[in-house]
């Protein structure tokens, strides 16, 4: 234990990572915690059509926001003058301008979206979920520093803590409303209180209004291949149910939606520790400077993937199990579908950690190449899967498309000096083995999903 105690002491790098891993893993358990407390109390006051709508909204206001990302976070963490306060105002001026332009996007889009899934009600739904995307830009720059130089304990309360206060809203919302609305504006209100949070309690350089050329400059240039990659990543993370809602009904849309939560939250935990860690890890210790630095890498890289991969094959094999427990017979379609997507998600795992490190060194280009290549091709298997197995063809398409795109993953990995294929052999063989097990084991459920099983 004095051991353990003292790793996590001092401001070295290792230290930071292990006490900036604690955080970021409280913070995002939590959060989902929150979420699944909240959804719990929300599907019983609502109906599955309804989180199938909120699905539609977040495809769009998600899509909008990562359609127009310029990497300020990234660019913001590894960049030299990461703590200039010049470079700081610019990055944040450019972020309120992008936000306020995304609030105007939602208006836009909102008729003609509502046309092409045949619900009127996105039509007022957008322009006010577009309301957050604006009160986002104003989040000051000072959340970026803390995740530049790993401090994170403060912010991870604070983010804890609006996130509470925006579900709290909700709630009181939906049982004074019973409708979608309630989900929209606790939305709204969720950004509403991190702005406040940020703003006053959270230390750092307070931000005004400025454009410094040189900045703008350094900006444009690391964010125009981020700006292409959040595009494909859009198409990554959140095609899936924008393809879906065209071919599935409201309801089995929200029954998708709520498998997903469930079941992504071991990879998505591990994507948001992986994003936040590694650049500030390959950008201080380079594995091509020191032996060391790689075997520290290596042993980074197996706790990450061994955790997460543990997770999802817990959900894998209890998902049904758990949406028996936690909702009511509404739902229980949702129990295979989590066996499945948790099982799906598991090549993405295996090689999470690989991509950073292109950002860790400026190399944004090659990062948008690995994004690029992996978006079209779950874009057209999950197309193929939806239109010749339904909704199992368009989950099980998803871990077909990771493994098409991992050629890409290991050049990029080889061209920053990153790539552990006895890392990813051992991984695959043993995860693999174990995800066809959970598969076998639920079959029945899973088969009853298959188009005419009826």
């Amino acid at each position: 234990m004095t051991r353990i105690t003292t790793a996590f002491r001092g401001d070295g790098l290792m230290a930071r990572v292990l006490r900036s891993g604690l955080m970021l893993v409280i913070g995002y358990g939590g959060s989902q915690a929150l979420r699944l407390a909240g959804n719990l109390v929300l599907t019983r006051i609502l109906f599955p059509e309804a989180f199938g709508l909120m699905a539609l909204v977040s495809v769009v206001t998600v899509g909008l926001s990562m359609f127009s990302d310029v990497g300020i976070g990234p660019a913001i963490s590894q960049n030299k003058r990461g703590d200039d306060p010049d470079f700081l105002d610019t990055a944040w001026t450019i972020q309120a301008l992008r936000g306020l332009a995304l609030w105007g996007a939602t208006a836009l889009v909102a008729l003609p979206v509502a046309h092409f899934y045949g619900e009127p009600a996105l039509a007022l739904y957008l322009p006010i979920a577009g309301v957050a995307l604006a009160i986002a830009g104003l989040n000051p720059t000072r959340i970026e520093t803390a995740h530049r130089h790993l401090w994170l304990e403060r912010l991870t309360a604070l983010d804890l803590l609006s996130q509470f206060l925006g579900i709290l809203a909700m709630v009181l919302l939906a049982l004074a409303t019973q409708s979608v609305i309630a989900l929209v504006l606790g939305g709204v209100l969720q950004a509403v209180f991190r702005l406040a949070l940020t703003t006053w309690l959270l230390p750092g350089h307070r931000n005004r209004f400025r454009w410094e050329k040189a900045a703008a400059q350094e900006l444009v240039h690391f964010g125009k291949w981020i700006f292409l990659s959040t595009a494909f990543w859009f198409v990554t993370s959140q095609g899936d149910r924008a393809i879906l809602g065209k071919f599935l009904t409201l309801e089995l849309l929200g029954l998708y939606n709520i498998a997903y939560f469930l079941a992504s939250f071991p990879t998505l935990l591990g994507h948001s520790v992986n994003n936040r860690l590694m650049i500030p890890v390959y950008r201080e210790k380079p594995a091509h400077e020191d032996p060391a630095n790689r075997r520290k890498q290596r042993l980074l890289r197996l706790v990450l993937t061994a955790g997460v991969l543990c997770l999802s094959l817990i959900m894998a094999y209890v998902g049904p199990a758990l949406v028996g427990l936690l909702y009511d017979d509404r739902y229980a379609a949702s129990g295979p579908l989590v066996t499945l997507i948790a099982c799906a998600m598991i090549p993405s795992v295996i090689g999470m950690t690989y991509d950073q490190a292109a950002l860790a060194a400026g190399d944004s280009r090659s990062f948008f190449i690995f994004s690029a290549v992996r978006a079209v091709a779950q874009v057209g298997m999950i197309l193929l899967g939806v239109s010749t197995f339904g909704l199992v063809g368009a989950v099980v398409a998803i871990g077909f498309a990771n493994l098409l795109a991992y050629p890409v993953l290991i050049w990029l990995a080889r061209k920053h000096e990153v790539w552990d294929p006895l890392h990813d052999l051992a991984a695959a063989v043993v995860s693999f083995a174990l995800a066809g097990g959970a598969i076998a084991l639920h079959w029945d459920h899973i088969a009853a999903l298959l188009p005419g099983a009826g």
